[in-house]
Formats: structure tokens, C-alpha cells, sequence
């Protein structure tokens, strides 16, 4: 299926409705005085958007847009996910005390906006499309981290993204002129079939796809391209810093497997994916995933602010993710749809727990979570619990089932592998550490003297018992995860 301008409409369902709720927000935000009422009205709109996606499910794949985009299971798998973060994230953000004086009509429409170019990430299939929804995201990421007004800290932390964005961003463009000019097209499918020939010097496509390569891992986080992110989640608004770690970081995931599969190399036989001569990056990816979660993982440990202590923790679940790229099959890309879900709710999770906290006592840092448990703060310490050893990935707990098929995906492959799957076991080992610290900090340690009480809203604490048992029975019970991950794969190629 290869659809014009206006042929393409009808399956654009999704997108239409997040620009519909973009530009009623900017409408109502000049009538109404009731700014609270704005949250609500994102919210829908993002429900709205939810089911046109969930009913495009099983539509015959194609391009749409003469070649700009692509209609198929996995860039609907990710646009549901997106929105699911958004909705979530518009919970957290709607009795955050950090955005009480955050101008809400502007708030909420950068958000929509951002999970907009989120869905054009997942479904781009030219370079140039890929290149702007990347562009989009990261300038609307730039202003929500920057949001909290006569904030210091958030102001420094949305300069240093800015920084970091810019020149990861310039390199990346550098790349992609590198690969126009070596096959004479940005179109995902043509640059395939011209690789495929064999006309083209392989040094400089390696070079190309190492710039290109710097660009996506800003996004994804991984090392070395991660020094942004520890400063950013810290000085961001807890809601953004959640969404950032988790929406941000799957669309950078998205993006990278529509450029190295359909571009960099080709499907074989029996789900099996074989790279193009000259481009081995299975082999540079290996050895990237192996140092960015020893990275993340390290610098974790000493950490004393939880919010930064995530960070580092998200730095290493990147390397985790990338574990399943390397293997170059079907095993490992389900294995990483099935973790970035998992993941998603864990990691919301947590920081869910860490605004709690923040909104009743203002503190982010290790100290402040001292008798957390003894403190009328039973619950949302118990739930952090649950969240911090699922990233861990113990049973029966549905991060250990997400690590699981990783894990198996990448021995299943031998050789080489193996060495990566005991790196990532070690790495999990180590991560339990400072995950454990925060828990016997919550419950065994004494209250400091003139320690607040914590409180949460209703919702706060319908949202945080929704995450918590998700997440458990996600360990016990996760076949239709697993299903719903599997019938996603199926992306369109040619």
C-alpha cells in the first residue's frame, strides 16, 4: 500500500485527534479561568487518540504520505504506548505542587505536542522525517524541562539539554547528508536496496553511521551520550522527568530499529535479520550496551538524590534494551517491546513514589525517605519497593520476567553473546545495591528528628496501587503482554 496526501487521511485518525486537542487547548487557554479544567481536556483528547489507535490495529501496512510514513502494528504498538504515558503523566502533573505556578495552557499543549513528534518518530520511514520528529520532540523536551518559572535549577538543566541537543543533533544531520549523498536517497527502502548492491565505500558508511548513530543515542540515552541526563531529570518537574525517562527514551529506541532494520540490513529466513556487508554494527551496538549499563550502574551507587539515582538507572536500562537489537532476530525485538512496556509502568512508578514525597516534605534527596513507612507513608513505600525490585529484576515481579526473555534472547544466540547476557546478569547484581538502600532507608532506618508527614490525594494513591499491581501481576500473568508484543513485530519492510 503506497497512499497520496489525501488517501493517507483515513489513516490518520490518531495524529488528527492529538492536533485537534493541541489547538483547542491553545483556544480555551485564552477564555477559560479555570486553568485545572485544561489537564482534563488533554487527558480526553489523548483517550480519543487511544482508540483511533488501538482500532487502526490490524489495518494493512503501508506507506502513507508518498513514502514519509509508515502504517503498520509496530508504529501503532508505540503510539499506544506514548499516549499511555501521557495519560499517566497528566495524573502525576494535575496535583504536583512543583507546577502549581507552571502556566497550564502552555504546559499541556508542549506535552501533547511533544507526543506528537513521538508518533512520527515511530513511524517515519525517511531520514528527513525521522531528522524533524526528532527536532520536534527534542525543542518541546527542552521547554517542559525548563517550565518551573523562577527556577534555578530547572532553567540550568533546560540550557544543558539545549547544549547537548544541539550539537547531537547537528552531528546526527552531518550523518544523514553522509548516507544521501553515498546512495542518492533518504527513503529507508532505497537506501536498503542500494547498500544492497555494494557500490559504496564502507569506511565512510561506518563514519556516516556512527554520526547518525550519536544523534539516536541522545535520545536513548546511552553511553557516551548520556552525560545530559543525570542534571536534566534532576532539575526537570518530577512529571517531565517520568516522561522523559520512559516516553522520550522509547521513541529514541522506535526511531534507531526503523533506521537499522529496514535500512542497514535485511530480513532473512525464519525471522532471522542479516546486516549489510560493510555495516557491522550488531558489533558495535554489543559493545555499546555492555558499557552503558556497567556505566549507569556504577555511578548509581553513590548517588544521594533519587531523582538522579534514576537517572543512572535509566542510563543502565538502556543498555539493557540494547541487548536486544544486537541479537539481530525476532526473539530480541519482542523481547524489547515486551520491556519497554514493563518498563514504562515501573518507572512511572517510581517516580510517582518520588513526587509523593516531594509534594508533602519538598525533598528529593536519600535523607528525606528516612522511616518513609513509619511516617503515614506505608503505602507509597511499599509500592517503591515493588518498583525498585522490579527494576532490579526479581520475581515475581514483572521486570524479572521483561529482563527473562532479554537475557534467553541474547544466550540463545552463543558465542559472543554469552559474554554480554553474564555482563548484564553482574549489572543487575550490582544494581540491587543502591535499589536496596532506598528500601532500608524507607523502612529500618529512624525518622530524623522533625521529619513531615506524608500525605498523597486520592488520586495520587489510585494511580500508585493501579502501577504497583500492575507490575506483580505482570510477573505472574504476562501472556497477553507477550502476545500483544509478538503481533506488534510485524512492521512493514517493502
Amino acid at each position: 500500500m503506497d497512499l497520496r496526501n489525501f488517501e493517507s487521511l483515513k489513516f490518520f485518525y490518531p495524529e488528527a485527534i492529538l492536533t485537534g486537542t493541541i489547538l483547542l487547548l491553545v483556544l480555551l487557554d485564552l477564555v477559560l479561568r479555570r486553568k485545572e479544567i485544561l489537564g482534563y481536556i488533554a487527558g480526553a483528547g489523548c483517550l480519543l487518540s487511544l482508540y483511533a489507535a488501538v482500532e487502526l490495529f490490524g489495518a494493512r501496512g503501508g506507506w502513507l504520505f508518498q513514502h514519509m510514513i509508515i502504517l503498520d502494528n509496530f508504529s501503532l504498538f508505540f503510539k499506544v504506548l506514548f499516549l499511555l504515558a501521557a495519560l499517566l503523566v497528566i495524573c502525576m502533573s494535575l496535583d504536583c505542587h512543583e507546577l502549581r505556578r507552571v502556566h497550564k495552557g502552555e504546559y499541556y499543549t508542549v506535552l501533547l505536542t511533544s507526543t506528537l513528534g513521538m508518533f512520527f518518530m515511530a513511524s517515519s520511514s525517511n531520514l528527513l522525517m525521522a531528522y524533524l520528529s526528532l527536532e520536534l520532540v527534542s525543542l518541546t523536551s527542552y521547554i517542559l524541562t525548563g517550565s518551573l518559572p523562577h527556577n534555578r535549577r530547572s532553567t540550568e538543566a533546560a540550557l544543558k539539554y539545549l547544549i547537548y541537543g544541539g550539537v547531537s543533533s547537528g552531528t546526527m544531520i552531518y550523518g544523514m547528508s553522509w548516507v544521501f549523498g553515498m546512495t542518492g536517497s533518504l527513503d529507508y527502502a532505497r537506501i536498503g536496496a542500494a547498500l544492497l548492491q555494494g557500490e559504496v565505500n564502507h569506511l565512510s558508511l561506518f563514519m556516516a553511521f556512527v554520526f547518525i548513530l550519536a544523534g539516536f543515542g541522545y535520545k536513548i540515552v546511552f553511553a557516551p551520550f548520556h552525560m545530559w541526563s543525570p542534571d536534566v531529570y534532576q532539575g526537570a518537574p518530577t512529571p517531565i522527568t517520568a516522561f522523559l525517562s520512559v516516553a522520550s527514551n522509547a521513541a529514541g529506541l522506535a526511531i534507531m530499529i526503523r533506521f537499522f532494520f529496514p535500512a542497514l540490513s535485511r530480513l532473512g529466513e525464519n525471522g532471522s535479520w542479516l546486516f549489510l556487508q560493510g555495516v557491522e554494527w550488531p558489533h558495535f551496538l554489543l559493545f555499546l550496551s555492555m558499557v552503558t549499563m556497567t556505566v549507569g550502574n556504577l555511578c548509581a551507587l553513590n548517588q544521594q538524590n533519587v531523582k538522579r539515582m534514576l537517572a543512572y538507572s535509566g542510563i543502565a536500562h538502556a543498555g539493557y534494551l540494547l541487548m536486544g537489537l544486537v541479537v539481530l532476530n525476532n526473539d530480541g525485538l519482542r523481547a524489547v517491546l515486551f520491556y519497554v512496556v514493563v518498563y514504562l509502568i515501573m518507572n512511572l512508578g517510581a517516580f510517582l513514589v518520588v513526587m509523593i514525597v516531594a509534594n508533602a516534605t519538598g525533598r528529593e534527596d536519600l535523607d528525606g525517605y528516612h522511616g518513609l513507612a513509619w511516617r503515614g507513608a506505608a503505602i507509597p513505600a511499599v509500592c517503591m519497593a515493588i518498583f525498585l525490585f522490579s527494576l532490579t529484576g526479581l520475581p515475581p515481579f514483572a521486570g524479572f520476567v521483561g529482563k527473562f526473555f532479554l537475557f534467553a534472547a541474547v544466550i540463545r544466540q552463543g558465542g559472543m553473546f554469552v559474554l554480554l547476557a553474564v555482563v548484564a546478569i553482574l549489572n543487575s547484581v550490582i544494581s540491587l545495591y543502591y535499589y536496596a538502600r532506598v528500601v532500608k532507608t524507607m523502612f529500618f532506618d529512624f525518622p530524623q528528628p522533625g521529619a513531615q508527614e506524608v500525605e498523597m490525594t486520592p488520586s495520587h494513591a489510585a494511580l500508585l496501587g493501579f502501577l504497583s499491581c500492575l507490575t506483580i501481576f505482570l510477573g505472574v500473568y504476562w501472556g497477553p503482554l507477550a502476545f500483544y508484543a509478538e503481533w506488534s513485530l510485524r512492521f512493514f519492510v517493502r
